[in-house]
């Protein structure tokens, strides 16, 4: 039988999803994945209270993900899907800027744009 641990904040009951932690040597909040043991020191907070935490003034809070769910894209990440999208759009032999192929192997289908490959298919 598990234990659900609940939400430390006061007159709260709902199930517990992060760990905050306090490092006061170094002035930061740490707000990560529940824990898989109850700390003394550390407290346990709900989706609402971790969502909406915030510290003191001059305090930094951190924090961390454990890469479980799903990660909102930044828009660097959205940048580069839209610039790999336009890039194999282009008709065979044009790269983008140069007018030259860009790099890669033209045999295989390849061109390279940055860390970006696009594979084209054998019949395009």
């Amino acid at each position: 039988m598990s234990l659900v641990r609940r939400c430390s904040r006061t007159a709260c009951g709902r199930p517990a999803v992060a760990t905050l932690t306090y490092v006061y040597a170094d002035s930061t909040a740490v707000l990560g994945p529940l824990a898989t043991y109850a700390e003394p020191h550390c407290y346990d907070l709900c989706a609402e209270h971790s969502e909406r935490l915030t510290a003191p003034r001059g305090w930094e809070v951190v924090r961390l993900s454990d890469g479980s769910g799903p990660s909102r894209p930044s828009g660097d990440d959205l940048e580069a899907l839209a610039n790999a999208v336009r890039e194999a759009a282009r008709p065979p032999g044009r790269a983008a800027g140069s007018g030259g192929t860009g790099t890669g192997g033209r045999a295989t289908g390849e061109t390279r744009r940055g860390h970006l490959r696009v594979l084209r298919s054998p019949d395009s």
